[in-house]
């Protein structure tokens, strides 16, 4: 009924309309193979199905509340990143086939002459301020509420996640220490944080609400009906299904609710430390609500590919700025703000001194021309720099016409990233390596004196408690690893 083809991944159902249309020679198959780029999405996408299924196994084999609380982060950074590349593979397909029949979307403009170049972004130092009252924080008043709290980033198709932070009144802000490093970004990059939140304090209360509200109705309704509504009721729970007026969740375990989120662009980059402000998405009678001050501070830095690798090399003849007679036979490395010109290829990757540098900026002038022509010396590039009231020229020969071509569009097109990427090109931002992922830790038991207490010895040879606390360590070692094994694929 149906014919595939193995190496394109395209199904066709014989006898279609489709099929006929291959036949005649209409289309290509060709047209609906996957690229190279896709493939390597596709695989993405198929792994974080696989961790989905993974994450899903996990949240059920839970027997702690942080574990739970992590399986669950898990599970939400999986379908944001499946929905991610399922929207980016919609797209690559759709260009890949207007493209190929020659069609153009309605609402498409002509091509850019040129592309500015990619770079990397880096955010880190990421802080949240809280708000809170005088009463809970100053004189510790009220109760005592846990928030389980993370940051989502999205620049493109790619998600990234922090680590899970617990917060509560004796906090004053939130603060991440993760680095999460962009290495597929261009100067109209977007870069969407969003701040998710659980309160950890919401499962016991909707676990307590049946009773609440039995107790409620059988003091409301009298002492005959009430008793027979609280006994309807306690049936009810007691036989494992839901009790009345209260549904059954879809998904088990915590639910994480969106806080707040912000986009942050170009503008925000800077080598130091900003605010910028959150669009707060809860209110206080959100029982996920935390009071956020409004704001998020951190460190957002970009390197353009244009200021870190070399964009041009080759043999030149330079002649120093006020010398029309001594030419000198260098090596030319276009890289970054400078064109470096050392004695031999070899010193530009033994790290050795340049014999020259000319500075290329914003305010450089660029003149190519056959100057010199009846000295014998064509193919001429002369660069121009101002320092101040003086005016500084280096006149540089290439070898050939096509040579000269090559390193005048080398210029062209760093000219270009510089006003694309802006400030980023004005000197070198660091961006640190981010460290490798590790696994959370099972985080200790905290709570009020009572589970402090020892009531008796349960690790003692033979004592009442000694099968269930192996049988405790013994879950808690298989939820460790299968945490091991999901952040070592990351």
């Amino acid at each position: 009924m149906f014919t595939r083809n193995h190496r394109s991944r395209v199904t066709v159902a014989r006898g279609s309309a489709l099929e006929m249309e291959f036949k005649r020679g209409r289309f290509r198959l060709s047209l609906f193979s996957d690229q190279p780029e896709d493939t390597e999405l596709q695989r993405k996408l198929d792994h974080e199905i696989r961790m989905r299924e993974g994450a899903c196994k996990l949240l059920a084999a839970c027997s702690q509340r942080e574990q739970t609380l992590e399986a669950t982060k898990s599970l939400l950074v999986c379908n944001s990143r499946i929905l991610s590349y399922m929207g980016e593979l919609q797209r690559r397909k759709e260009a890949q086939v207007l493209g190929k029949t020659g069609r153009r979307p309605s609402d498409s403009g002509p091509l850019a002459d040129r592309s500015p170049c990619r770079g990397r972004v880096c955010i880190s130092d990421l802080r949240i301020p809280l708000m809170w009252k005088d009463t809970e924080y100053f004189k510790n008043k009220g109760d005592l509420h846990r928030w389980a709290v993370f940051l989502l980033l999205q620049l493109g198709e790619d998600i990234q996640d922090t680590e899970m932070i617990l917060v509560d009144r004796t906090l004053t802000d939130i603060t991440f220490q993760n680095h999460l490093l962009f290495t597929e970004a261009g100067p109209d990059f977007e870069l969407r944080l969003e701040l998710y939140g659980a309160c950890m304090e919401e499962e016991g209360a909707l676990a307590g609400a049946p009773k609440r509200l039995a107790t409620k109705l059988s003091s409301s309704l009298g002492r005959s009906s009430g008793r027979r509504v609280r006994a309807s009721l306690e049936s009810a729970g007691a036989s494992g299904s839901s009790p009345i007026l209260l549904p059954t969740p879809a998904v088990g375990g915590p639910r994480y609710h969106l806080l707040a989120h912000t986009t942050l662009t170009l503008s925000a980059v800077q080598d130091g430390f900003r605010t910028h402000d959150l669009t707060l998405s809860s209110h206080e009678e959100n029982p996920a609500w935390l009071p956020l001050y409004g704001s998020v501070c951190c460190r957002l830095v970009a390197q353009p590919l244009c200021m870190t690798q070399p964009t041009a090399s080759g043999s030149l003849r330079v002649q120093q700025a006020g010398e029309r007679q001594d030419w000198a036979r260098v090596h030319g490395v276009l890289k970054g703000t400078n064109l470096f010109c050392y004695r031999q290829p070899e010193d530009a990757d033994t790290g050795e001194e340049p014999l020259l540098t000319i500075a290329i900026n914003k305010e450089t002038r660029v003149r190519a021309g056959e100057l010199d022509q009846a000295a014998g010396r064509p193919f001429t590039l002369s660069i121009s720099n101002q320092y101040g009231e003086d005016a500084v020229t280096h006149t540089l020969q290439a070898e050939s016409r096509g040579a000269l071509q090559s390193w005048m569009e080398a210029l062209w097109q760093l000219f270009f990233d510089m006003s694309q990427w802006k400030q980023c090109c004005d000197e070198i931002m660091k961006i640190e390596t981010p460290a490798p992922r590790k696994p959370p830790q099972v985080l200790a038991k905290q709570g009020s004196l009572y589970h402090e207490m020892v009531l008796s010895d349960p690790e003692a040879p033979g004592g009442p408690g000694e099968g269930l606390l192996l049988q405790d360590n013994a879950i808690s070692a298989e939820i460790q690893a299968l945490l091991s094994s999901y952040y070592s694929d990351r």
